[in-house]
Order: structure tokens, then C-alpha cells, then sequence
């Protein structure tokens, strides 16, 4: 019985003493898991595209149904180029002003009211030049002839400061369109006014120089990456950017100051080399290196070589 006893009474204090080591003991602080890393959204500036405008001249100038149809058509169709090719650059954010009318709608629908939103940018495309004729020539030593027919429309392009009012640069741009006698018949409709795939063709590569000018001027294409003698630049479909093209490369330099004005020109750009585009993807677009490499590399800046 003695010994029984004994051993109970070491158990008991055996207990105790563990229950208070387990009490002293310190709680173990969990770690708390790395928080996910956010990447912060881009921040684009906006463009609120204005109407498409065409000056009181060539609508006086536009004699005949036919002709005044197409300069119309050709108008609307530039609208909603416009609207695409400037999105499709991905450097900005669009505000259309032409689907105005749309959005009104959409809203009271709802039953909200209906703000333009504030835009960075303004920019205003006016048509001031549209040609719409054919040339035909006689070659007497061969008894042939040939006709051809001439599509010429050229636009000035505005880009504003919306806040200030401020005019910030300005493109002159033209697009022609020659057709041959066999393409003459797919040119026209059965009435003589500009076919729908001439117009959009036309208004397409307008558009896309319009969008090119305006978003090498806030933001030039820069090289991505370099493989070797392949590199990759920011600029892909819908950019006018296309396999075959020769662009230049070029290092920034100094800051350049205009010495009369005190204004900043922006930097100094140094030629250090060539690429020819080979591939076009969405987002971007892959050139091999042309001639000598004088240190092209990541962050370039590039610019197209017009043929």
C-alpha cells in the first residue's frame, strides 16, 4: 500500500510539473504568408477622338450625287478606322466621340445620365484634299490603251491638350490609290462611286499612318528584347507595322534645349543601326539585325525607314 501510494503521488507531481512546462513555454507564432505581389495596372493616358471633319471647299467642290456619296462615305468610314487603329496601338485609352449618340441611349436606358468622360487628348482629323478620277493613255506603236484610275484623299491630323487647349503636333498625311483597267471594274460599284473594299482600304491605311504618328510621337517604339541578331519590339498588328519593313535603330543621348526658346526638343538620337521586320504577332513584332550593329540593344528607340 505504501509503495502504491508513492508511485501515485510521483505520477501526480510528474503531471504538474509537465503542465507547467507546457504553460511557461511560449506560444509559437505562426508566419504569416508572403503577401502576393501586385503588379500595378498601367496607366494610360486618354484620347477622345473628335468627328471626322471635311472642309466647306471640297464639300462646294463635290458637284454630282455620286461624288458627294462617296466623299460621305469615305468620312464615316474613317470614324470608325480611326477609332480601331488608334486602339489597337494599346497606349491609349479611346474615347469616341462619334458613338456619342449610342452611348446616350445605352445610358437613359439605365436610367443614368450621360457624361463625356475627361479626356487627356483631343484628337481632330480634318479631310482636306479628295480626288476621284480616271487617266486613260493610247500607245499608237502597239495599238493598246490603258486606263487607270486615280483615288487621292489627304487629312490633317491634330493632336490638343484637352486641359490647355494646346496644340501639341500636328501630321499632314495622304493616301493614293492607282487602279488599273483590269482592277477598274472592282474599284466601282454599278454606279461609279467608290466600291466599299476600295473605301476601307483606303481609309485603313489612313488611318493606321494617323495612329502610327500619334503614338510614336508619346511613345516611340522601343526594343524589347534581343536574341543574338533577332530582336523584339513593342509594336504588333494593326500598327502599320509589316514583315519586309526596314526600321532604324537608335541610342537616346543628351537632352536638347532650343537655344532661342529655351523649349526642350527632346534628346539626342543617335543612329546605331537597322532591323528588317520578320514576324508580326498581336502585341509585338520580331526583326533581324541589318548591316552593322553599333550597340543595339534593350530600351532603343526605332523608328520605320519609309521607301
Amino acid at each position: 500500500m505504501h509503495l502504491n501510494a508513492t508511485t501515485t503521488i510521483r505520477r501526480l507531481l510528474l503531471a504538474a510539473l509537465l503542465g507547467l512546462l507546457t504553460t511557461a513555454a511560449p506560444a509559437q507564432e505562426s508566419t504569416p504568408a508572403p503577401a502576393a505581389r501586385s503588379v500595378p495596372a498601367p496607366t494610360l493616358k486618354s484620347v477622345a477622338i473628335a468627328k471626322v471633319k471635311v472642309t466647306p471647299a471640297i464639300l462646294a467642290n463635290s458637284i454630282g450625287n455620286e461624288r458627294r456619296n462617296s466623299i460621305e462615305r469615305m468620312t464615316q468610314a474613317l470614324d470608325g478606322q480611326l477609332i480601331s487603329a488608334l486602339q489597337q496601338t494599346r497606349k491609349f485609352t479611346v474615347l469616341a466621340r462619334s458613338d456619342s449618340d449610342a452611348l446616350v441611349e445605352e445610358n437613359a436606358a439605365s436610367g443614368k445620365a450621360f457624361q463625356f468622360g475627361q479626356s487627356d487628348l483631343t484628337l481632330v482629323v480634318t479631310i482636306d484634299d479628295f480626288q476621284d478620277f480616271t487617266q486613260s493613255a493610247t500607245f499608237a506603236a502597239i495599238g493598246k490603251s490603258a486606263t487607270k484610275r486615280v483615288i487621292r484623299f489627304a487629312a490633317v491630323a491634330k493632336l490638343y491638350e484637352t486641359k490647355t487647349n494646346k496644340l501639341i503636333e500636328t501630321a499632314n498625311l495622304q493616301e493614293q490609290n492607282l487602279d488599273t483597267e483590269e482592277e477598274l471594274v472592282l474599284a466601282t460599284s454599278s454606279g461609279g462611286a467608290l466600291s466599299d473594299s476600295l473605301l476601307l482600304a483606303l481609309t485603313r491605311r489612313l488611318s493606321e499612318k494617323v495612329a502610327q504618328r500619334i503614338a510614336d510621337f508619346a511613345f516611340p517604339a522601343k526594343i524589347l528584347a534581343k536574341t543574338g541578331n533577332i530582336v523584339t519590339i513593342n509594336r504588333g498588328e494593326g500598327t502599320g507595322i509589316a514583315p519586309g519593313q526596314l526600321w532604324e535603330v537608335f541610342a537616346l543621348g543628351a537632352e536638347l534645349i532650343d537655344p532661342d526658346t529655351g523649349a526642350a526638343l527632346g534628346r539626342e538620337e543617335l543612329s546605331i543601326g537597322k532591323i528588317r521586320i520578320q514576324r508580326v504577332t498581336a502585341r509585338t513584332a520580331q526583326g533581324e539585325v541589318s548591316g552593322e550593329d553599333l550597340g543595339i540593344d534593350r530600351g532603343a528607340i526605332v523608328r520605320r525607314i519609309d521607301s
